[in-house]
């Protein structure tokens, strides 16, 4: 999940933009940093995805996006301003989530946060995850950690979008706060 809010210094340049970019069917990318910067990489990652996916004639891994993605923020880690994580479903790990912080180290994590906000919802985030939460429980943790992160940070705000990746599919739905 994520909130919308995108911000120029002390100026709020959109409020309802869509930090949480797809990159194949069941692969999506959440963005923090440069927006311009972030917006590239996932694009990168999308196209490359695409082909890798019609070259092997099958859907790609969550593994393979973030190793793009990382190879993308390492490689260009002095230009770029981008923290983004990568998280999906795929048929050989199920579902698994990666982080790749400023500097572009590549880390599989159970869940992960970013952005500005996070810094203030660690403790929330430490004292409420718990691993195997129902759909329900994490919308509930998700839901609350952004908004706490919101209701911090100026730079945070707009909506929450959330993104449920399953072996079923991807349902997406917003919510005002």
């Amino acid at each position: 999940g994520a909130d919308s809010r995108v911000s120029t210094g002390t100026y709020i340049a959109n409020r309802v933009s869509d930090k949480v970019s797809g990159l194949h069917d069941k692969i999506f990318m959440c963005r923090s940093g440069s927006a311009a910067d972030t917006q590239a990489i996932s694009d990168y990652v999308r196209h490359y995805l695409s082909t890798h996916a019609l070259e092997v004639g099958k859907p790609p891994l969550v593994k393979t996006a973030a190793a793009l993605a990382k190879r993308i923020c390492y490689t260009n880690k002095e230009q770029l301003l981008a923290g983004v994580i990568i998280a999906g479903y795929d048929e050989a790990d199920g579902g698994s989530v990666y982080v790749i912080p400023l500097g572009g180290t590549c880390l599989p994590v159970p869940f992960a946060i970013g952005g500005s906000g996070s810094t203030y919802i660690y403790g929330h985030v430490d004292n409420q995850y718990k691993a195997g939460m129902s759909l329900a429980e994490c919308k509930k943790f998700v839901t609350e950690a952004v908004t706490r992160a919101m209701a911090r940070d100026g730079s945070s705000g707009g909506i929450i979008r959330l993104v449920n990746i399953s072996a079923d599919g991807v349902d997406r739905e917003y919510l005002t706060v």
